[in-house]
């Protein structure tokens, strides 16, 4: 019985390496080609605070920290990536932050995926 006990631990021990290495726990992302640790691993390996992890259609998806002090520092690293392209930051309206540049706007779209982590789609003409 002693056996038994000790070889279903070590089974569920396993299990639960291959979850936490994998990231398994984390929700599944809106993108179909990228897994939830690569895009995590992408971030880190990056070496600005938002990083770009998928091409989709006509639009870009990327990938920040969500870390709050006071001022969202997602926001911040949006607006700071996007207005280095000379886009002006205009307003934040629920979800979508709003920028123009030259009599066009220019709508990044963000959405909490973990506590830790926001996505972010921004049409593909911003740069």
């Amino acid at each position: 019985m002693k056996k038994v006990g000790m070889i279903l631990g070590l089974f569920i021990a396993v299990i639960a390496l291959f979850v936490f290495i994998n990231k398994l726990y984390y929700p599944s992302l809106p993108i179909d080609d990228i897994s939830a640790k690569e895009a995590i691993d992408i971030l880190k390996e990056s070496d600005s605070k938002i990083a770009e992890i998928a091409v989709e259609g006509d639009s870009i998806w990327y990938i920040t920290s969500s870390e709050n002090k006071g001022i969202s520092i997602a926001d911040e690293n949006i607006k700071q990536m996007i207005g280095s392209n000379g886009w002006e930051f205009k307003e934040k309206d629920g979800a979508g932050l709003f920028f123009e540049k030259d009599g066009k706007r220019l709508i990044a779209t963000t959405q909490m995926w973990t506590g830790n982590y926001v996505l972010v789609k921004i049409p593909s003409n911003f740069k």
